[in-house]
């Protein structure tokens, strides 16, 4: 796994957990809070940067309402050989070609999927993830707190 120097000691590695969210997070805190609550993205990242610390990993936190985004930052992850989280949004139900991507990362680092809402009791278009199979965990309908979760999950496999 290919880690960061970190930039008070370069002789401390530090491992890298990518962080992805896909299509509309950029718009928690104001889409649908009934569903999605009132935490932004911005907090989302700034607790798992805080969280991270903790742990002793560093996040790399992107967003993107982008497919083929999303998917260059997926290589990118599995050519340094960083885990992933990924909140993958609408992508999850739709986008064999984002699971193709992570196939590879679930070869090597592996990813974990994570949904702040409970997709099984939303849209039944919504219950189907072509994700979900090559995950090595998948979080759902614990708000935001699932990030924190796959965050812990993911630091101690490094």
């Amino acid at each position: 796994m290919t880690s960061l120097r970190a930039a008070t000691d370069p002789s401390t590695v530090v491992p890298v957990v990518m962080v992805l969210n896909g299509p509309n997070l950029d718009r928690l805190g104001k889409r649908q809070p009934e569903v999605y609550g009132s935490t932004t993205l911005a907090d989302v990242e700034s607790g798992l940067h805080a969280l991270a610390k903790e742990l002793g990993v560093v996040v790399d936190c992107r967003q993107s309402n982008y497919e083929g985004q999303l998917i260059e930052w997926v290589h990118e992850a599995a050519d340094m050989g960083w885990p992933v989280i990924i909140n993958p949004g609408g992508l999850t139900h739709t986008s064999v070609a984002l699971r193709d991507a992570l196939a590879e990362v679930a070869d090597g680092a592996g990813f974990h999927e994570i949904h702040i809402s409970n997709i099984h009791a939303r849209e039944e278009f919504r219950h189907h993830s072509y994700l979900s199979a090559l995950a090595d965990g998948v979080i759902v309908g614990c708000g935001t707190d699932g990030y924190g979760m796959a965050l812990r999950r993911v630091s101690t496999k490094l």
